[in-house]
């Protein structure tokens, strides 16, 4: 896999992270617009959420924004050694399977945040990075 450009990344995400949990939650309402049967995953305390208006407004998912734009950070952040981060991704990967919508929903945020800033060489870097993450993270799903 052709490695991301690390400037384009940083500096898109720099807009974004100045508002992590608004952009997170642009990036879940439209996950679970392409695939609202991921909605019932997601289930605190026993509660069943109703709607993804629902889930997107519970404080304990807004914590879970807040820790997914954290893993993006810390993959914004290692960029260019991403295999440093290879055993936390792995773990993650135990837990949580990837799949395209999320890759889809990620660039379906970039682009509403950065709207003409988000260049198609700005996409395919982050495209690769996803890629990466998610290549990185399958390993875990052998340990399930």
């Amino acid at each position: 896999m052709e490695r991301p450009e690390p400037e384009l990344i940083r500096q898109s995400w720099r807009a974004v992270s100045r508002s992590p949990l608004e952009h997170g939650t642009v990036l879940f309402a439209r996950l679970f617009a392409l695939e609202p049967s991921l909605l019932p995953l997601f289930q605190y305390n026993g509660r069943q959420f109703s709607s993804p208006e629902d889930c997107l407004s519970s404080p304990e998912f807004l914590d879970h924004i807040r820790k997914v734009m954290l893993v993006i950070d810390a993959a914004v952040t290692n960029v260019e050694n991403l295999s440093s981060l290879e055993e936390y991704l792995a773990s993650l990967g135990r837990k949580h399977r990837a799949v395209g919508t999320v890759g889809e929903s990620l660039l379906h945020m970039l682009e509403k945040c950065l709207g003409p800033d988000f260049t198609p060489a700005t996409r395919a870097a982050w495209s690769q990075l996803y890629g990466a993450v998610v290549q990185a993270m399958s390993r875990g799903w052998d340990g399930e």
